[in-house]
């Protein structure tokens, strides 16, 4: 009997690989077609099954981070070894914290600024969050309450209740706005993995902090910084609680959205994911993950999700969509609890009443 095709294919490959001496690629994720169906891997043999326990689960969480590491790029680990080699450029004390812009060597290329406040009269570690901020120029500046919408001065608001916050830029915005530094001439596959490793080095400097309990930090942001938050918490465990605010939709919801316009080329930019459109077509289809593969490898963490009902750019249905999907991974580990939706009846911001009941959850998760 001949062998198909492909499967020649591969060995001529793999044999090439032995020849010349060079490591044989890794194989690739298996595809699944409904990224709503969580409770279901596909195994080593390639069949498709339900979960049954948490090695199942665990397998199906790593597939999930392979494919968003086939759009992104991979995390770069490589640059972990870097010194953060933290510098102080200004400081200004306050009644309730003091405020100091910092610079971190993020990688051998880059150093990256961020605001840290530190609440006054702080007795022992205290908890800490990430402040991550909408898509706006000026950045880190915005949730560090320097400017822009007061809705979204999140390090500001909750330093003033306690907590050590930490404000840093995403590529793209803020002090990078000025820098001539370009992810893509250092290895970087797109603007997001070069902003999810900014905030990797972010908690790690939070981590090293002696005002801070390593245990106990979560991450918070809005729009840009609200997919962001869930990004990071999936990649990092080190994140105890995710809120997000106006910052996701099914892909599918995303494409039939005013902003989408049938497509996923929004998502393409050069600040976002580049091979969402030169290897997958801006096509939700052929995309290997979805919003609900992100939530499902966050559980069991605490996740708070604000969703307005007039957001044009996250509709409020595809957010839904995909919270009913994941809660299944969340009830599968009795953690139903920790996963939180509200849909508010406003447009694409973060109200006051639900941001309260958003920092409600911070102090329940970290408390």
């Amino acid at each position: 009997m001949r062998a198909p095709r492909a499967a020649l294919a591969l060995l001529a490959l793999a044999f090439l690989a032995c020849v010349s001496g060079a490591p044989a690629a890794p194989p690739s994720p298996p595809f699944y077609a409904d990224r709503t169906d969580l409770l279901k891997v596909i195994d080593a043999s390639g069949v498709l099954r339900p979960i049954e326990r948490a090695a199942d689960l665990a397998l199906r969480r790593r597939h999930t981070l392979e494919h968003m590491a086939l759009v992104m790029g991979p995390v770069p680990e490589e640059f972990r070894a870097t010194a953060l080699a933290p510098r102080v450029l200004e400081e200004i004390a306050g009644p309730k914290f003091t405020r100091r812009k910092i610079a971190l060597r993020v990688e051998p290329a880059d150093t990256m600024t961020a605001h840290l406040l530190l609440p006054r009269g702080l007795a022992g570690k205290a908890p800490a969050v990430l402040c991550l901020h909408q898509t706006t120029a000026i950045g880190k500046d915005e949730p560090a309450g320097l400017g822009g919408s007061a809705d979204l001065a999140y390090a500001r608001e909750l330093a003033e209740r306690g907590y050590v916050t930490l404000a840093p830029d995403c590529w793209d915005f803020g002090d990078y706005r000025t820098s001539a530094y370009d992810p893509y001439a250092h290895g970087y596959a797109s603007g997001t993995m070069k902003s999810l490793w900014n905030h990797m080095r972010a908690l790690d400097y939070l981590c090293s902090l002696p005002e801070v309990d390593a245990e106990r930090i979560g991450c918070i942001g809005h729009s840009l910084g609200g997919h962001n938050t869930l990004w990071l918490a999936a990649f990092d465990p080190r994140v105890k609680i995710a809120v997000s605010s106006c910052g996701f939709s099914s892909m599918a919801s995303y494409a039939a959205s005013p902003y989408g316009g049938g497509s996923l080329k929004n998502w393409a930019q050069r600040r976002y994911m580049p091979r969402i459109e030169t290897v997958y077509g801006n096509d939700p289809r052929r995309l290997p993950f979805d919003w609900p593969e992100v939530l499902a490898a966050i559980a069991p963490r605490p996740v708070f999700i604000s969703a307005p009902l007039r957001d044009e750019n996250f509709l409020a249905p595809g957010v839904k969509e995909c919270v009913d999907a994941a809660q299944r991974v969340y009830a599968f580990l009795a953690a139903e609890r920790n996963l939180v939706a509200e849909y508010p009846d406003a447009a694409h911001s973060f109200p006051p009443a639900v941001r309260a009941k958003a920092y409600e959850r911070i102090d329940a998760a970290l408390r």
